[in-house]
């Protein structure tokens, strides 16, 4: 079974160097890790490694950025993994998930337990995640758990490429992309099962930096379910609960904000995107029109 690792980066030189040298510790390595950039400026030249490693350029946005990675993965390898640039997978994580892909063959999507996500916190530095890991990995052996999902998280997933075909990441769903992940990985349903699994543990950083404006995030926050729900990939019962809860955290939090959040740029394109869905008007790209 050959194995590929996408990492689309922006604006994380040194986070991205740091994730190429840990992978160099999986005991199952990587047939190829292939990294997305827009230009130079966001990767570092590499040194020689234990896998053979790919860098590519000129595309800028998360959805195309691993578009144009998968043109160049589709067709040579039979699992296709996606890591966030910020995302630290536990050392046996290749190794466990190549596993569970041949012994499970009505499996099309996996994805990992995220041990600790500093994306719901001011996001964790690279010392903090390996002593999260190094502590989960000290712990009593986990027990296996399998759970069916709508769709996958996108800082660690993995699919089964035979599935993929003509399907690509929503490009409409601009910049940082928001339930592109879901949106991509919910389609794969029909091919077989989306499922979390409990062994397959990494930390999720969350880091701040290479991230979009407060109400250019928040416009997406409700632009892009909406646009989800009508696009039918995305049931409403997941979308709207999702969307709420963004949107009256934002409200309740702006009084208040975390120094690490910009609650009341998230509020005003949160109004914004609102105004265009009562006006009719589900445009996910406007973010893009919306000052950095």
């Amino acid at each position: 079974m050959r194995l590929v690792v996408i990492i689309a980066t922006l604006g994380r030189k040194e986070q991205l160097a740091r994730l190429l040298n840990h992978l160099e510790r999986q005991e199952r390595l990587p047939d190829e890790v292939i990294v997305s950039a827009p230009d130079e400026e966001h990767v570092e030249v590499c040194e020689s490694r234990t896998f053979p490693l790919s860098t590519i350029l000129g595309r800028r946005g998360l959805c195309a950025q691993r578009n144009y990675a998968l043109e160049h993965a589709l067709k040579r390898f039979d699992v296709v993994t996606f890591f966030d640039d910020d995302f630290i997978p536990q050392d046996n994580y290749l190794r466990l998930l190549e596993e569970a892909f041949q012994d499970h063959q009505n499996w099309a999507v996996v994805m990992g337990h995220v041990v600790k996500d500093g994306a719901r916190t001011a996001g964790l530095s690279w010392t903090e995640g390996l002593q999260t890991l190094a502590t989960d990995h000290q712990q009593r052996p986990v027990e296996l758990n399998v759970v069916d999902h709508v769709g996958a998280y996108g800082c660690n997933m993995s699919i089964r490429a035979k599935f993929i075909g003509d399907l690509r990441f929503d490009e409409r769903l601009v910049l940082y992309g928001w339930q592109e992940d879901i949106d991509f990985t919910s389609q794969l349903r029909r091919h077989g099962r989306v499922v979390g699994l409990s062994t397959l543990r990494g930390v999720h950083l969350g880091l701040k930096m290479g991230r979009v404006s407060g109400e250019r995030f928040g416009y997406s926050q409700v632009a892009n379910p909406i646009y989800l729900i009508r696009k039918g990939t995305v049931p409403a019962s997941f979308a709207l609960p999702l969307m709420a809860r963004n949107m009256a955290a934002n409200l309740l939090r702006s009084l208040w904000p975390e120094p690490y959040i910009d609650r009341r740029g998230r509020l005003r394109g949160n109004i914004a995107a609102l105004a265009h869905v009562l006006m009719g008007r589900i445009e996910p790209e406007f973010a893009l029109k919306i000052g950095p």
